[in-house]
């Protein structure tokens, strides 16, 4: 198979061993016309089979240990997802199951049992308002046609994009107000519960933190941050009764959403390693606290697997100095 072969070739074992780690959110149970961005539950089976059929999908603690002991076996693969969904519990885990795989849930735990992520108050307020115009003018948020699943999509990004760096208690402000005008009952059961963890533990899966109440860490002063990633390690610490080795940043554009000195005290507070949104492949030349991940989107085998070798790729120009690791 072609996409093998070609891994195998950019991706080999040993010192040269590189590491692709995969992220994703969300796992829908069925295709959602508006959540396009969200995979459902065929297109990730699929996706699964054509990830264990052309790479060594290895748990991510496992990889890191590998990965600075130069043992990573050909074409390394991880599987990742953030946030915490319940869906993740639901509709992914015995997906992942049902193929021999293991992920790493990296889980923002101040929404835990009950809690909603601020960007689903907006999803879940602008999809079901049944209006089909929203006025949020008296906010600068301006009117948003609701009258296809295309303007309704187009009245989330463009919403999300305007309020995402906004000050966390603006924020919240902000979103409250287009619930209220909206009129839609929200959801409480968007996100896992804290026996949900347990059993994801309990069944093979890892567990990360991915802080309390998922900010933007360049926002944050240095105490804040150190605040935000230790409570949600101590949390899960204590929930899982064990260590909590792994985490990822929130957004996790380097120097957009978290700086080098966030890294830092990611690094001060004994994490084997942290993950971020940055595309690329992980290598020996990788700082631990900066790795980075990608998502192949695409439908079909071979263009998901294009996409892969692309990623791989263009690793190798990271190796002769052309890029840079975060």
């Amino acid at each position: 198979m072609i996409i093998k072969t070609l891994a195998h070739a950019l991706s080999p074992a040993g010192v040269r061993g590189r590491l692709s780690i995969l992220i994703f959110h969300r796992v829908l149970a069925h295709r959602d016309a508006i959540r396009t961005w969200d995979i459902d539950a065929n297109d990730f089976t699929r996706a699964m089979t054509w990830l264990k059929e052309s790479f060594n999908v290895l748990p991510l603690d496992q990889a890191i240990a590998r990965l600075i002991d130069r043992t990573l076996p050909a074409r390394a693969a991880c599987i990742t997802f953030d946030d915490g969904y319940a869906d993740n519990f639901t509709v992914a885990m015995p997906i992942l199951r049902d193929h021999g795989l293991t992920a790493t849930f990296f889980v923002a735990t101040g929404f835990l049992d009950g809690g909603r992520m601020w960007n689903d108050t907006v999803i879940e307020a602008v999809s079901h308002c049944g209006k089909s115009r929203l006025d949020l003018s008296e906010e600068g948020l301006g009117v948003h046609e609701l009258n296809s699943a295309v303007t309704v999509r187009q009245a989330i990004m463009n919403i999300l994009n305007e309020i995402k760096y906004r000050e966390p208690a603006e924020r919240r402000r902000t979103v409250d107000y287009i619930a209220a005008v909206a009129g839609v009952r929200l959801p409480n059961d968007l996100m896992l519960t804290s026996e949900q963890v347990r059993a994801m533990r309990r069944a093979g899966m890892l567990i990360g933190a991915h802080t309390v109440t998922h900010p933007i860490l360049a926002c944050l002063k240095p105490d804040e941050v150190r605040s935000e990633i230790l409570d949600s390690q101590q949390f899960l610490e204590s929930l899982l009764q064990e260590r909590v080795s792994l985490f990822a940043y929130p957004n996790g554009k380097p120097n957009i959403d978290y700086r080098a000195g966030d890294a830092e005290v990611v690094r001060g507070l004994g994490f084997d390693a942290a993950v971020t949104t940055a595309w690329g492949v992980a290598d020996s030349r990788c700082d631990l606290m900066q790795l980075p991940r990608f998502t192949p989107w695409d439908k079909t085998r071979l263009r998901f697997g294009a996409r892969l070798i692309r990623n791989l790729w263009q690793n190798e120009q990271l190796r002769s100095g052309q890029m840079a690791c975060p």
